[in-house]
């Protein structure tokens, strides 16, 4: 982050300094992870149920951060104490913000949606980092700590902040956007992740709409033209509304869409003003399409022209882990780790992806239980089992009891030749592909966060099961 000293940040933040200097720099990243700490850093301690992080201030101190921003004093150790350290978080990554539009020349964009916050907001960052110094949220650390730990990385020499910004509830969106305003809003979808929080699916378009009306007048809303909840929320902004989508109408928009290798896609980018591009995109997934485009919306405003964002789109490589990653094994398998998180939509965009990658090989899916779907738990399983078994997924594996709904799905489906089995757990599930496997396969690993990563991570270590 930019330098700033103790006492600056205790003033900012409302705090009082404990054995302390006040002429001391902060100079270093801003970590609630003690693990993270290193020179001129500043950690920040919360007291939680289990563990009180504050017990961690002298290793952090040793580790060479500067002081401790906590809400309570450690004998000895640097200390800025504050009665509520996320909120004091919070205002130090907005003071700093507002240090860095003061010296011009920095936009913010910030991003939501039920589904494929985390891979657009990475093509985002790429394409822009092209064009200028870019900061963007780690993985999908999109929270009220997340968010602020990622302005704070933020420098004189950043030009892009790239801020990926989640919602558990009406009034998150709201509090992240006071954290960080955006110029640039990109709103992608509103399905039913999470629905367990928001209670119905017109909460969280509720929710998200907050993103558009954290909006200036000079700012820009990029909605989904091809989701109607989304276009919607042109009504709530006096911003400008750039639609970006496959829709007629919309002014960053795909045509000629078709399928190429490995189940990725290629279209053409039609921007106003600006020679068409073709596009081949380096990831697999027709909802990536989607995806790009929101991002092709951002760089367009940016100032990037089309043929320079067509070739960044070609060029993905190293993206976030864990989301399409598709890759082939010594023994000729094929293996497509969607595993990072899962709801009925990524789950039904990345079924269709299995079977463009496969073509005319044997078509596996694992599948993992879906968290927070509230009521609509049981519904939401069966409608992915259906559609697995619509596609035509060979074999259907459910990992835990929870994920049994799947099968059920999927055997209402009286036309489909596959099968299927459940099994207790992942451990269970690299018994069964061991058994199983066979050259040329295909196999998608797919589950909400956590619940299917064991079994990707026996994919890709092992190669070659024997």
């Amino acid at each position: 982050m930019i330098a700033m000293t103790l006492g600056e940040i205790a003033a900012i933040a409302g705090g009082q300094l404990h054995d302390a200097d006040a002429a001391a720099v902060v100079d270093g990243p801003v970590e609630y992870d003690s693990r993270k700490v290193g020179p001129g850093s500043l950690f920040v301690a919360f007291a939680g149920a289990n563990v009180d992080a504050h017990e961690f201030g002298p290793k952090a101190i040793a580790d060479g951060a500067t002081g401790v921003l906590g809400s309570r004093a450690v004998p000895g150790v640097p200390t800025i104490v504050v009665d509520d350290p996320r909120h004091a978080l919070g205002l130090l990554a907005r003071a700093v913000l507002d240090r860095l539009h003061e010296a011009g020349g920095l936009t913010v964009v910030a991003l939501t949606g039920s589904s494929g916050k985390t891979s657009t907001k990475d093509l985002v960052a790429r394409l822009l980092s092209a064009h200028g110094p870019t900061v963007a949220t780690a993985g999908s650390e999109n929270n009220e700590l997340g968010t602020p730990c990622t302005v704070l990385k933020a420098d004189e020499r950043t030009r892009f902040l790239v801020l990926e910004m989640g919602a558990r509830g009406v009034g998150h969106l709201r509090y992240l956007c006071r954290i960080a305003p955006p110029d640039i809003a990109v709103v992608l979808n509103v399905g039913v992740a999470h629905i367990a929080e928001f209670g119905s699916v017109e909460g969280i378009a509720q929710a998200k709409g907050e993103l558009v009306e954290a909006l200036g007048p000079g700012g820009v809303a990029v909605l989904n033209a091809d989701d109607e909840r989304v276009r919607t929320m042109a009504a709530r902004t006096g911003a400008r509304v750039l639609l970006a989508g496959e829709a007629a109408d919309a002014e960053v928009r795909a045509s000629d869409v078709v399928a190429l290798d490995r189940g990725r896609f290629g279209f053409t980018l039609n921007i106003p003003g600006a020679p068409a591009a073709t596009v081949r995109l380096d990831v697999a997934g027709r909802h990536c399409v989607g995806n790009a485009l929101h991002a092709a919306a951002v760089a367009a405003l940016a100032g990037m022209q089309p043929a320079e964002i067509a070739a960044g789109l070609g060029d993905l490589e190293g993206l976030s882990s864990r989301r399409m990653d598709v890759f082939d094994r010594a023994d000729d398998v094929t293996v497509i780790d969607d595993s990072f998180n899962a709801n009925p939509a990524s789950m039904a965009a990345a079924l269709r992806a299995l079977v463009a990658v496969a073509g005319g090989r044997r078509k596996i899916a694992v599948l993992g239980f879906m968290a927070e779907l509230g009521g609509y738990e049981r519904a939401g399983h069966e409608e992915v089992g259906r559609l697995a078994a619509e596609l035509g997924v060979d074999r259907l594996v459910a990992v835990s009891e929870q994920a049994a709904p799947i099968l059920d799905g999927a055997a209402a489906v009286a036309s489909w030749g596959g099968d299927s089995v459940l099994v207790t757990d992942q451990e269970a599930a690299v018994a069964l592909l061991r058994a199983e496997l066979l050259p040329r396969d295909v196999v998608l690993v797919k589950g909400s966060r956590y619940r299917t990563w064991d079994v990707a991570d026996a994919l890709r270590a092992e190669g070659a099961f024997k």
